[in-house]
């Protein structure tokens, strides 16, 4: 089984405006709601690719029984603690004719301490059936930043491989406590390591210096692709996993797409290569549908002959 961790769930809206305008009065040619938040995301994918997931957070108010009810009409299994306070609701705006999102995301609602011992018994209780745990998105408000941090070295005792996808402090937190895989994209990557990376030698050398913070293994994921600092075998290795540049009808949520064909491959045994390229195919299939962590399995698949994965020297600074 494959656990993704949301805490802060969402009913996500996007809106299709053609030549959107600030200030103006606009009328959308398609829309979609779904329940969202990343780990969420990355549940539905797992779920579309066949893999056994189930997904857990919070959830509260009717907003969080919308998120539940949508869920299972999915077929997505869910088990999540119920909180005093609203979900939230996020709401976007693609402008077909440019390619651009505007995204609006609500703070989210306000946990107890309480309601975060009840959620860290569930989790561990459903980790002694787990294989994978996915932590993914932003916290909500009065949850501490070294939440995942915490929960990653319990599910380490319990020997539960441990994926991270987060930013800001939380990310920190997180690195520091050794998960197994943490994947930031390149402005979370700079931000953790404290410096831009202006080329891709300085990416290269940039997500190994997120492995020296900590993380076993580290993913960067690139609008065409990923730099990943994985373990093999003989040693540890730096790929370049890059596919050609498709022409997206909406790009947001392919890196939650990418997570989950990565963690899926990864759930079959795949050697770290395969993961990555199966990632990589299943983030840039996933820009052609209106809706994040959407993908076709099939289309993935022929896809995949086109993702290629150079291996690099690692820099000498970490090798």
């Amino acid at each position: 089984m494959i656990i993704t961790v949301t805490l802060n769930t969402a009913i996500d809206k996007t809106l299709e405006v053609p030549n959107f305008r600030i200030g103006r009065r606009h009328r959308s040619v398609a829309q979609a709601t779904m329940p969202g938040g990343k780990g969420v995301n990355v549940a539905r994918a797992i779920k579309l690719l066949g893999r056994p997931v189930i997904a857990t957070g919070f959830a509260g108010g009717s907003t969080g029984t919308r998120i539940v009810d949508a869920l299972t009409a999915e077929s997505v299994l869910t088990d999540f603690v119920r909180i005093g306070e609203e979900s939230r609701t996020n709401t976007a705006v693609l402008d077909p004719t440019t390619g651009v999102q505007t995204e609006i995301n609500e703070r989210g609602p306000a946990v107890t301490a309480r309601e975060m011992e009840l959620f860290r018994d569930k989790l561990l209780y459903l980790a002694k059936g787990a294989k994978l745990c996915v932590f993914a998105g932003s916290l909500p408000r009065e949850v501490e930043p070294d939440v995942y941090g915490g929960l990653i070295r319990e599910l380490k005792k319990l020997g539960v491989t441990t994926v991270v996808d987060t930013d800001g402090e939380p990310l920190r937190h997180a690195v520091r406590a050794e998960p197994d895989v943490v994947s930031p994209n390149v402005g979370e990557g700079e931000e953790l390591v404290g410096h831009e990376f202006n080329d891709d030698d300085e990416r290269a050398l940039g997500i190994a210096e997120v492995v020296e913070l900590g993380a076993r293994e580290a993913i960067m994921t690139v609008p065409d692709g990923c730099y990943a600092h994985v373990l093999e075998d003989t040693g540890p290795q730096l790929y370049r996993v890059r596919v050609a540049e498709q022409e997206a009808r909406a790009a947001v949520g392919s890196g939650d797409a990418f997570l989950a064909g990565y963690v899926a491959a990864r759930y079959d045994g795949g050697t770290p290569e395969e993961c990555l390229r199966f990632g990589v195919a299943c983030g840039a299939e996933s820009t052609q549908h209106f809706g994040a962590g959407v993908i076709d399995p099939q289309a993935v698949e022929r896809l995949l002959p086109m993702v290629e994965a150079v291996p690099l020297a690692l820099p000498a600074e970490v090798s």
